[in-house]
Order: C-alpha cells, then structure tokens, then sequence
C-alpha cells in the first residue's frame, strides 16, 4: 500500500513538474514576444517623435516668418445713436437772426469702421495702418464738404466711404550701446482719443497727444526720446512736425490757365499750414502722470485787413497745455479710491496776426484759456463698469486744435463757455468685446462756437445751449 502511494505522489510530483516546465516555457516565449513587439513600438515612437519635432520646427520657423512677412488684422466697429438738441437763445448766423429757435434730431445713427493692420518685418521696425469709415445710417454717398481735409474725412460722420486714417513705420533703437532708447517715425499718425479724451471714449489707454489742445490726424514726421533714466522715472519727449493743410496747389491734370503743377504763387494766399509740437510725460510712477505739449502753427488762417479777403495767411499760433492724472487717490486710504482715477488739465492758446492781418477779428495778439476737470469710479454694478464726470471751461478766444472730436454736437473741449458730460463705460452682456457707453454732454456756449481753428472768425458773444445724449456698443477683435 506505501509502495502504491509512494508510487502516485512520484507520479503526481512528476506530472506537476512537467506542467510547471511547459507553463515557464510557454511564459517565456511570450515574454521574448512581448519584448520584440516592445522593441519594434519604441522603434516606430522614435520615428514618430522625430517627425513631430521635425513638424514642430517647421511650424516654428512658418510661424515666424508669418509673423514678419504678413500684415496683422484687427478690427473695431461702433454704432450708435445720439439725441441732440440746440437750443439759440441769443444767436446771429450769416445776417440771420435765430435767437428764440432750436433745432434737434431725435435719433442720429452712425456707424464706424477701423480695420487695424500691423507688421514687424524687422527686430526695430514696425508698420501701423488704420483703414476707417463713419457713415450716417441713410447719409449721402460721399462727403461733399469742401471744408473737410483728406485727413478728417473719416474722423467726422458722413459717408461710407473707406479712407486711410493711419500709414506710418516706427524704427525703434538707442543712441550706442545701451544708450538712450530713440524711436523715430514718418506718416500719418493718429492724434485723436489722446491724453484724458479716452476715459470719455471708453479707451483703457490714450492715444498721443494731449486731447486737451490736439484732437486730429496729422501727416508728419516724429522723433520720441526716452529719458526715464536720465530725467525722472517715466520721463519721454516728443519732437512732431507736420502739415495739416496744403493749400493752393493744383494737380498735374487739374491745372487750369497757367501751367504749374504741384506749385504754389507766391503772395498772400492760401499756403501750407505747418506745425511743430512738443510734448510728452514729465513724470510718471505708475500712478501720477504729467504730460505736457506745446504746439506752434505757422501761416494760420486768418483775414487780410486791406482786401477783407479770408482764409488767408495770417500769422502763428501757439497752443500749450500741461495734464495731471491720478490712477488712484492718495495711498491705500480704501479700496474706493485706489480705483478712483481723478485728472485735472490746464490749457492756452496765443493767437500772433502778422501786419496788416487779423486772426480771430482782431489786429493784436490775444490770448485763450481752458481748465479741464474729471474723474472716473468704479460703478459697482457691473465687473469693469466705470462711471465718468467731466467739466470743461473755454474763454473768447480759446482756440484749440480738435477738428476730430467725437461729440455729434462739436468739440465740447473747445467750448467757449462751459460743458458738462456724464458717461456710464461697460461691457455688454458682460463681454469685453462689445464695449460699450451711455454719455450725456451739455454744452453752454457764450461765444461763437469754434470749429475748425478758424482763424477768420471774430468769437461774438452768443448764448447757444447744446445737448447730445449718446449710446454706443462697440465691437473690437
């Protein structure tokens, strides 16, 4: 009986080892399997990561040479609607008397266009374009107002016609090695939506120059220096000159009579107006902000005494203005007023006739002043919403340079009297694409109002209240 159980555990033993023996085996030849797939699959990823890198690198170097050799597109379109209302007390406009009347319009609907264009084709150089367009709902097919410059044209609401509002290239560089940081530019550039204008136009950041003596585009020339570490901390200076108007000039194949293209006779007429600004930030932190500019114009417009002839050369004038701004109140007083920013701007212009010519009615030099009060606040109703409050005061013979003001009613920065606005900036349903705005501006002129720095025009007292309330949503991508 032990033989027979030894017998079957031996047996038993042994059957086990033989399938223990063919399971390692079969467990072996899988494993060899195993590393072979593994192989080939490391093989195969190499392969892959190298084309990835490969892609990766190609889409690299296309990108960048995309990025120097294409035009970048952006775009900002606003429409909106204005309520205006004029009401002339005490009025007298060519021989007519209209003292008592008014005039309004229930609903002016604009639209504006600017399409952006943008290019770096090298480390210091860089191009900037604006192409624009502002057309009255239901206006005329284009603009026939002979007033109107070919830089304005797209400043002021008319046609539908798409202009050039911007064309100019920036080279960027310092004076050595690490020396003074320079930029110098050619073109038109934008000078509108400038200093403290782009709070009331819902601009996070100004455009250049001062808006308190300068809202126009300009075809000139500028050199800008920087000098925060030489002068004080955010220190710049700016050198502009340009010309904005050419005057008396025909064309090759609109010259009539006498043959001279492109020349001008000599005499007293109606040459070129040109200007030479400077300005730029005395100090800036971070938090406080004064910026200066003065602005000199040669052969302003003016009226010859002898002849009474008007729109012509007639002297210099000379506009200079000085901007505070303070992005926060104080220091750490409350959360409140460290959102609050406050400005305030202080401005003349000084009007120089030549002999035997008068600018602004008068023989003498005569002299201009303006103060400009705002802030703006946190609305506490929306994510980015900011209340504004602004006041501005003009003088007699306050004059200043903004044929491009965005106010339906005129440039109330130029009013001969007193004006009051009050806006309500924000995001439409919350999106930072549709900025928007609701603003109401009043506007008390007690001399005749100033438009286009008219030099021929004698300011007489008058008593013209103006009101424009405004809503506006603007998209920009």
């Amino acid at each position: 009986m032990k033989r027979v159980i030894l017998s079957l555990a031996a047996t038993s033993f042994l059957a086990t080892s033989g399938a223990v023996a063919a399971t390692n085996a079969e467990l072996e030849a899988k494993l060899k399997l195993l590393e072979e797939q593994m192989a080939e699959i490391k093989k195969e990823l190499s392969k892959t990561n190298t084309t990835l890198t490969k892609t990766k690198t190609t889409l690299n170097e296309v990108k960048a040479h995309d990025a120097f050799d294409n035009i970048k597109w952006s775009m900002d379109f606003r429409n909106s609607v204005d309520f205006i209302n004029y009401d002339y007390n005490s009025y007298t406009a060519n021989g007519e008397d209209l003292s008592g009347t008014s005039a309004s319009n229930d609903g002016l609907l604009t639209s504006r266009l600017y399409l952006n264009m943008k290019a770096a084709p090298a480390d210091k150089l860089t191009f900037n374009g604006q192409l624009a367009m502002y057309g009255i709902w239901g206006g005329e097919l284009y603009s026939k107002d002979a007033a109107l410059k070919e830089w304005v044209g797209s400043s002021r609401a008319d046609d539908t016609l798409l202009r050039l509002r911007q064309a100019y290239f920036v080279w960027s560089d310092t004076f050595g090695e690490g020396g003074m940081p320079y930029a110098f530019s050619i073109g038109r550039r934008q000078s509108t939506d400038g200093f403290l204008a782009n709070h009331r136009e819902n601009r996070s950041e100004p455009g250049s120059p001062l808006a308190h003596i300068t809202n126009m585009e300009v075809d000139g020339a500028m050199l800008k220096l920087d000098l925060d570490e030489y002068v004080l901390p955010g220190s710049f200076v700016k050198f502009v000159y340009g010309r904005a108007h050419s005057g008396g000039i025909e064309t090759l194949f609109d010259s009539t009579g006498v043959y001279e293209p492109y020349a001008q006779a000599d005499g007293d007429i109606n040459e070129n107006v040109d200007f030479f600004v400077v300005l730029g930030s005395l100090y800036n932190d971070g938090q406080y902000n004064l910026m200066f500019e003065n602005a000199t114009i040669f052969n302003t417009k003016g009226q010859n005494t002898s002849t009474t002839k008007t729109a012509v050369d007639a002297g210099t004038a000379n506009l200079s203005a000085l901007s505070l701004q303070a992005d926060g109140v104080g220091n750490g007083i409350n959360d409140f007023l460290d959102e609050t920013t406050a400005f305030v701007s202080l401005a003349a212009t000084h009007y120089m006739p030549n002999s035997g010519h008068q600018l602004l009615g008068s023989e003498d030099d005569e002299t201009g002043y303006s103060y400009w009060l705002g802030f703006t606040i946190p609305d506490m109703v929306t994510e980015d919403g900011r209340f504004g409050f602004e006041f501005n005061h003009g003088s007699k013979y306050w004059t200043p340079m903004t044929w491009a003001e965005d106010t339906a009613i005129g440039s109330k920065v130029a009013v001969r009297g007193d004006a009051l606005e009050a806006y309500w900036n924000f995001n439409l349903f919350g999106s930072e694409n549709l900025a928007s705005q609701i603003r109401y501006t009043y506007a008390q002129h007690d001399y005749t109002p100033s438009i286009r720095c008219a030099g021929w025009v004698t300011p007489q007292n008058v008593d013209i209240e103006a009101s424009d309330l405004r809503f506006f949503i603007n998209y920009h991508y």
